[in-house]
């Protein structure tokens, strides 16, 4: 029987992870501040990558750091890229540092 994948957000690591089929397939590691979650490096392993789960696993990631009240800085390159092209992502962007990650203000 297989299962979708399933994020979840391992806070002794510091990172999102996503599992596949009962499998570690990818993670995303943050580091928190008091108000700001900086996502630092995505990566899903071997043989799940370029079948859109790190797409899943970032919007997972996201969708939970929001409901956690954390602004997002997108260091890493897969994070920023989802956050330029959702719109609901850039919200999650302090405006103080839209500039910085070459992001719409």
């Amino acid at each position: 029987m297989t299962s979708g994948p399933e994020v979840r957000d391992n806070t002794v690591e510091d990172r999102f992870e996503l599992f596949v089929d009962g499998n570690l397939a990818g993670i995303a590691e943050y580091q928190d501040t008091v108000s700001e979650r900086a996502f630092v490096h995505t990566e899903v392993f071997g043989d799940y990558s370029g079948k859109g789960y790190a797409r899943q696993l970032v919007d997972a990631a996201l969708d939970d750091t929001r409901e956690q009240g954390f602004g997002v800085l997108p260091l890493c390159p897969m994070v920023r890229h989802v956050v330029q092209t959702q719109p609901e992502y850039l919200a999650l962007v302090p405006a103080w540092a839209r500039a910085r990650f070459e992001l719409p203000q």
